[in-house]
């Protein structure tokens, strides 16, 4: 995995809820976003006593070489506040144009939408390990105000967009302190200081206008490796337990076994997560089920998909992508299974096709009645005293036996036998009863 793939990783937390399905600014659904990594200032927080935060922690273990440096880059989102004018009075040329906010305005083929869009932002600090070292570094993003004029085909003046960009800002803050001869154990440590009136304290979309959004930190260390708190060495278990992460979880990135990179995220990954191949593009949907959304966006309406136009850049670039898919590149989509580790473990082991069951032996093709214990699901009920056959006698991973079964009458028995799901079922040997020879003449 190349440093562009953990780019793209980091770029998924980034835009993660930035906008989800329908894609379009006056969609209920995106009335709340930015619910990951959200750093409001302080004040907000203490004045509203939720669940919102204005601080952020990462402690991690480093196992030193020689010449340890750990370099952190912290990114968030800057949030942009578009506002839409249109012109209600302009009589003569020469006349000082009046406007009236709207909720979006149509200027030719293109649409324009009073809609939060977002800016990159980036604080890096570098620090050599060593006994009780420690850095920080301040970060400020000035308060900016851009006004576009909207002019149709005939260069007249129809509206305008004001842009608001409110000032933020912040400290980052790395803490070392020694574990072991062998070890350290780093903190980062994340702050919003932004300041907020006292009336506006009380609206979150006040205070998320000056919010670090969707906060995530890259670590990357030189001459030295990083531990992983999810599976640690025996030897540092209790220093990685006594890790302390508030707001996120730092999990290693990169090639699998390769230990010089972090990414401590606001949403929980395992080491070493991937972006599927067969993804085309970002979706920035909480769930990122590709090919349910590209689905979703092609049954769009022609007024809905210039709505979704209209949004932003990245927005507009989701319905490109989606407009020109092939059949093929959709059909990848639909499911791809990958080994979960090594080659020899990519599948159960296979048993040896036979069991007793109250005395009496089973095998593939043994008659069964089903007699579900779990009661897991509606299913369970429904196939309670079904006469059913046995099709194979598997074992999982953790040496659980089961009898995987087709119900005898299902129409489409034949399709369980071909391994498709929905129609082969799987039951524990105390969830299955033998038929007997006499009960099969009755049958």
């Amino acid at each position: 995995m190349t440093v562009n793939h953990v780019a793209q990783i980091a770029d998924a937390i980034l835009y993660e809820g930035y906008n989800l399905y329908p894609y379009r600014a006056a969609a209920l659904k995106n009335q709340q976003r930015w619910l990951f990594g959200v750093l409001c200032p302080e004040p907000y927080c203490a004045r509203q006593a939720g669940s919102d935060d204005w601080r952020m922690r990462t402690e991690c273990l480093v196992r030193e070489s020689v010449q340890n440096v750990v370099a952190v880059n912290v990114r968030f989102l800057h949030l942009v506040d578009q506002r839409v004018f249109e012109v209600v009075d302009q009589t003569t040329p020469a006349a000082v144009p009046t406007f009236r906010p709207v909720a979006s305005l149509q200027v030719g083929q293109d649409g324009h939408y009073t809609w939060q869009q977002a800016v990159e932002r980036s604080v890096a600090v570098t620090l050599r390990l060593q006994e009780s070292a420690a850095g920080q570094q301040t970060f400020s993003f000035p308060a900016t105000n851009e006004t576009i004029a909207l002019n149709n085909d005939r260069d007249q003046l129809v509206g305008q967009l004001v842009r608001d960009q409110q000032a933020v800002q912040g400290i980052v803050e790395i803490a070392v302190e020694r574990c072991d001869r062998e070890t350290f154990k780093v903190r980062v440590t994340i702050e919003n200081q932004t300041r907020l009136a006292s009336d506006e304290c009380d609206h979150r979309e006040h205070a998320l206008l000056r919010s670090l959004v969707s906060t995530h930190t890259i670590l990357t260390v030189e001459g030295g490796e990083f531990v992983s708190l999810l599976d640690p060495p025996d030897n540092l278990r209790e220093s990685a337990e006594a890790c302390r992460n508030a707001g996120t979880w730092p999990v290693l990135v990169g090639e699998p076994g390769s230990r010089k990179m972090m990414l401590s995220s606001p949403i929980i990954l395992p080491d070493y997560p991937r972006i599927a191949p067969e993804s085309l593009g970002d979706l920035f949907d909480g769930t990122e089920i590709d090919e349910l959304l590209l689905l979703r966006i092609q049954t769009l309406t022609d007024k809905e998909k210039r709505e979704m136009a209209g949004v932003d850049e990245r927005t507009r670039q989701i319905l490109e992508r989606t407009q020109t898919l092939a059949p093929n590149q959709v059909l990848k989509l639909h499911g791809t299974m990958r080994p979960t580790g090594e080659a020899e473990l990519s599948a159960p082991p296979r048993h040896d096709q036979r069991i007793r069951v109250l005395g009496v032996e089973i095998r593939p093709g043994s008659r069964v009645r089903l007699r579900p214990r779990s009661r897991a699901d509606a299913f369970d009920l429904v196939l309670n005293g079904m006469p059913a056959t046995v099709r194979s006698i598997e074992v999982d991973f953790e040496d659980n036996v089961y009898v995987a079964v087709t119900v005898d009458d299902d129409p489409g028995q034949d399709l369980g036998c071909q391994g498709k799901p929905g129609h082969r079922f799987f039951f524990r040997s105390d969830e299955i009863e033998p038929i007997g020879k006499n009960e099969e003449g009755n049958r």
